[in-house]
C-alpha cells in the first residue's frame, strides 16, 4: 500500500487544495508522513479526523476504502487518495454470501480497509484490536472475519469458547509473510539491517506521529 502513493503526486493535490489538511495512513513512507499534517491508524482515523476543524478540506491517503469508512462514520467530505490494500481488496461480496451460507449464525466482522460494498455486509466493522474487543465482548458464539488470514490464529489464541472463520482463504498478505521468527532473531543477533531517514524528513514525518498521538485517546 505504501507503494501505491509518491511525494510528487501528493504535492500536486495539495496545489489542487491549499489548505486543506493532509491525513495519512501510517503505512505510508517516511517522505509522505513529511509532506503529511498528520497520521492515523484505522482504530484511530475517524477520531483524528473528526478532531479536524469544521470546514476544513481533507486529504485522506493512501487507502480509499478506509478513508470511505471514515467519511460515512464522520459524516466530513473527504478527498480520497486512490491507493488501496491489496490484501483487504481481495475480499468480495460473494466471499461474504458463501461464507454465510457456510456458518449461517456466524455474524461477519471486516476490516475497513474493506471495500465499501463489503463492509456494508458487516455486523462490524473494526481495527484488528477493535476484532478482538468486539469478538470478546458480543454475546456470539461464531465469527466471520474479513482480514488478514492470521488474525484467525490471534482470536483463536486470546478469545476461547468461540469459533472464528476466515471469509476467505485468499487474503493472506505476502509482505507479512515476509517477516518470520528466525529473521528477527537474526536481525537482534546482528543489530541489522540498519534503515536509515535524512534527519529533515525524519523530523518533520514525526511531527505527523506526534501529533495522532495527542489527538489519540
Amino acid at each position: 500500500m505504501a507503494d501505491m502513493i509518491d511525494v510528487p503526486g501528493l504535492e500536486t493535490l495539495k496545489a489542487r487544495h491549499p489548505g486543506a489538511v493532509v491525513v495519512s495512513y501510517v503505512n505510508t513512507t517516511a517522505a509522505i508522513k513529511a509532506i503529511s499534517d498528520i497520521c492515523c491508524t484505522s482504530a484511530n482515523a475517524v477520531r483524528v479526523v473528526g478532531n479536524i476543524e469544521a470546514g476544513k478540506e481533507i486529504i485522506f491517503t493512501p487507502d480509499v476504502n478506509l478513508g470511505a469508512w471514515v467519511a460515512k462514520k464522520t459524516g466530513r467530505e473527504l478527498i480520497l487518495w486512490p491507493g488501496f490494500c491489496p490484501t483487504h481488496d481481495l475480499i468480495e461480496v460473494s466471499d461474504i454470501d458463501r461464507a454465510k451460507k457456510e456458518h449461517p449464525l456466524a455474524k461477519v466482522v471486516v476490516h475497513p480497509e474493506c471495500r465499501p460494498e463489503v463492509a456494508a455486509l458487516a455486523d462490524a466493522v473494526e481495527s484488528t484490536s477493535g476484532m478482538i474487543r468486539f469478538c470478546r465482548e458480543d454475546d456470539a458464539e461464531e465469527y466471520l472475519i474479513g482480514t488478514e488470514m492470521g488474525m484467525i490464529y490471534r482470536l483463536c489464541r486470546d478469545i476461547s469458547g468461540k469459533r472464528f472463520y476466515p471469509v476467505t482463504e485468499v487474503s493472506v498478505c505476502p509482505n507479512m509473510k515476509l517477516t518470520t521468527l528466525e529473521k528477527v532473531r537474526r536481525a537482534l543477533a546482528n543489530e541489522g539491517p540498519v534503515i536509515t531517514v535524512e534527519p529533515e524528513v525524519a523530523q518533520k514525518a514525526l511531527h505527523a506521529v506526534q501529533r495522532m498521538i495527542e489527538v489519540s485517546p
